[in-house]
């Protein structure tokens, strides 16, 4: 049994980014002065083809607000094309001319103090009014990986081998393959006013099951959003085949 989740299934993934951008959109014209959590990866990358469209056609402005980055990886060049500053520059924020972001800083001298300047920023911008999430195979979301316990806060990670080697793909060597994170935590996740998940694929159907109406625990983190009081989930029909 769900909980108090709304759940749109749309028929495919172009159907399902338009949903998803269309909910994010609603959400910026309701706060167009408020911060927002944005995440990488391949499934959001249609929801920010549809909000660049928006943008395009004088449908959408997001001039006002502020933007936060889920994670990024440690040590890495924001001009590294692996880089999630890279991504969301290409994908989103240089379309849509966007200034005011906020990525963990891949080249931080002390990683940990930069984790503690990050949550002081969200703070300080008054908080994130709506967090986009993917979800990891494993319910992973952001970098907070299946554990017996849970980081609240952005903090420092050393990378699962499984993720690492999942990325070796994308780098020349595998010197060049990032070993750590820095990730908001689970707490600075839940701190959001609302949660906007996005999935999609028949490999996604048995982890969304799992994290929306199996136990809450931390070996899958994604559970852990049965209990924010306002989540919306945006999936294709494959990837809510077990809903």
């Amino acid at each position: 049994m769900l909980r108090n989740f709304k759940l749109y299934v749309e028929h495919d993934y172009p159907a399902m980014s338009k949903k998803a951008a269309e909910i994010f959109a609603a959400a910026v014209a309701a706060k167009p002065h408020s911060a927002f959590g944005f995440a990488t990866g391949s499934t959001p990358v249609g929801m920010y083809e549809s909000l660049i469209q928006m943008h395009n056609g004088n449908k959408l402005d997001m001039s006002g607000i502020t933007a936060f980055n889920l994670d990024e990886y440690y040590p890495i060049s924001p001009d590294d094309p692996q880089s999630y500053r890279f991504f969301m520059r290409k994908n989103l924020f240089d379309a849509i001319g966007l200034k005011n972001t906020h990525i963990p800083d891949g080249k931080a001298t002390d990683p940990i103090a930069e984790c503690a300047a990050y949550e002081e920023k969200i703070a300080a911008s008054g908080g994130i009014e709506m967090q986009i999430l993917g979800i990891g195979n494993n319910g992973h979301i952001g970098f907070n990986e299946p554990a017996g316990t849970l980081m609240s806060t952005t903090f420092h990670t050393a990378l699962d081998e499984s993720t690492i080697n999942a990325n070796a793909r994308f780098f020349a060597s595998p010197e060049d393959i990032p070993r750590y994170a820095l990730t908001m935590g689970m707490h600075s996740i839940m701190m959001a006013q609302q949660i906007l998940l996005l999935a999609s694929g028949e490999g996604k159907a048995e982890i969304l099951l799992k994290a929306l109406a199996g136990p809450i625990t931390t070996q899958v983190p994604a559970s852990l959003l049965q209990l924010h009081r306002n989540v919306t989930i945006v999936a294709d029909k494959q990837a809510a085949r077990l809903l």
